[in-house]
């Protein structure tokens, strides 16, 4: 079993994550400065796996503590989530997202491979294709971003292509993540974003637990079958599964390689939240309001290299998904901080 640094692990994402990790029977090391997360996540993850995590406080774009850290614990792989995320907020401040993206990923290799650690398994995005030009999006379309979100992405894979070009020794297996939504089944562990969310089902949910009046779509005009944005909804559960297959797919293969983890299915923002109201029962209110800066019209993946690289495919519906984030929703209306 592998001893894994899991960088951003207390995220949504890193959360559910760290639970298949452990499952699996992996040592986990999480790092995180719950600039977006909170401990509570951590310890709801031990809760369900029945088994510890090392955590340690700090962020990654401190080389000090990262090089301490990778002396302290002999790591053999190392899962990087530690980034921001949000399309609008990268438009609007993008130094800060070029900062902790680009320049923390940077501190980060830097740090492993000073300690000997080559094997990296990075959270990309489907952002890095850009507006495509076909669908569904196979992992040789264009790189070509229309945000800094999406950009600092890019620049990452771009480092991670050019090092294992220079060491034959690095692996690098960049998931290119389409859009995972829903919850662990549990309902103790899921998405709890800080202030307004800036993803989609999230907002949706909290509208449902009477925490928003109506959910703003941005963009109504958009050529789609019904004028709203398309995209691949992924159940994170599915998602954090592909990381696991991740893992043992570097232990035995060198190099740079990009990986879509998608459904393969378009699928509307309108159609969404119809998914939600049918699995719920729920009325979700909801308006239109104009494009946000940086969006694109459609986007889902064509998944079948990481069925091949990996053995892996999603495994569950838009409608379970909505069902489990539901779960998630009731039960922590204020997410972490006043669940049951």
């Amino acid at each position: 079993m592998a001893r894994l640094l899991v960088t951003g692990g207390a995220g949504y994402i890193g959360a559910h994550t760290m639970v298949e990790l452990l499952a699996a029977g992996h040592n986990v090391i999480c790092l995180d400065n719950f600039s977006n997360s909170v401990p509570e996540a951590v310890a709801r993850v031990q809760q369900i796996a029945g088994r510890a995590v090392t955590l340690a406080i700090g962020d990654v774009r401190d080389d000090a503590l990262l090089r301490r850290l990778l002396a302290e614990h002999p790591i053999d792989a190392v899962i990087h989530f530690a980034a921001l995320k949000a399309v609008g907020e990268s438009v609007a401040r993008p130094l800060d997202y070029y900062d902790n993206n680009v320049y923390g990923t940077l501190v980060l290799l830097r740090a492993m491979a000073a300690a000997g650690v080559k094997r990296i398994v990075f959270s990309s995005s489907a952002t890095v294709y850009g507006a495509p030009e076909q669908l569904p999006l196979t992992e040789g379309a264009p790189v070509r971003t229309t945000n800094p979100y999406g950009a600092s992405k890019a620049m990452v894979e771009q480092m991670l292509r050019d090092l294992c070009a220079a060491d034959p020794e690095w692996s690098a297996v960049s998931l290119r993540y389409f859009n995972p939504i829903g919850a662990h089944a549990s309902g103790r562990i899921g998405e709890d974003p800080r202030d307004t969310p800036n993803n989609l089902f999230p907002y949706v949910t909290q509208v449902a637990v009477g925490k928003r009046e109506r959910l703003s779509i941005w963009g109504n005009d958009w050529p789609t079958p019904d004028g709203t944005g398309v995209r691949d909804y992924l159940h994170v559960v599915d998602l954090a599964a592909g990381h696991l297959r991740a893992v043992d797919y570097s232990a035995a293969h060198q190099g740079f390689m990009p990986i879509n983890l998608g459904t393969g299915r378009g699928t509307s923002v309108l159609e969404l939240v119809r998914a939600f109201e049918s699995a719920t029962g729920i009325a979700i209110p909801h308006s239109f309001a104009p494009r946000r800066p940086g969006d694109i019209a459609a986007c889902w993946a064509d998944p079948s290299l990481a069925a091949r690289l990996l053995g892996w495919r999603a495994e569950r519906s838009v409608e379970q998904a909505c069902a489990d984030g539901w779960r998630w929703q009731q039960h922590n209306p204020e997410g972490y901080r006043a669940g049951k």
